[in-house]
């Protein structure tokens, strides 16, 4: 699958650059993909100003999550939560943007 690529192309003549952009391809579509799940400001690096679920994919790359909140998977600031620990999950759904369109989100249980 392609990236979206920006080409710019600055003329001279007039000095203004001519931006020409290549058109997103499909979103990509994750089924039933492993990734790392955590808070994505708390273990992940992004930006925000609140805690927010986000999954880590395996290259690396990290996207907030649309579909399901911290908190459905218990007090994100508990022990055990996300804000305190990554964890293991199996997710559908689309990558848009730098959001995860999640059609589910399922833990996958910590070994004893």
């Amino acid at each position: 699958m392609m990236t979206l690529r920006t080409l710019l192309i600055a003329f001279l003549v007039g000095g203004s650059p001519i931006v020409i952009s290549q058109t997103p391809t499909s979103p990509l579509t994750l089924k039933s993909q492993v990734v790392e799940a955590s808070c994505g400001t708390c273990h992940f690096g992004m930006k925000a100003d609140i805690c927010t679920l986000a999954i880590r994919l395996p290259e690396g790359k990290s996207y907030w999550v649309s579909g399901f909140s911290i908190d459905q998977f218990g007090d994100a600031h508990a022990a055990d939560g996300f804000c305190q620990t990554t964890r293991k999950a199996k997710v559908s759904g689309t990558l848009v943007g730098d959001k995860f369109m999640a059609t589910a989100f399922v833990l996958i249980p910590k070994n004893p």
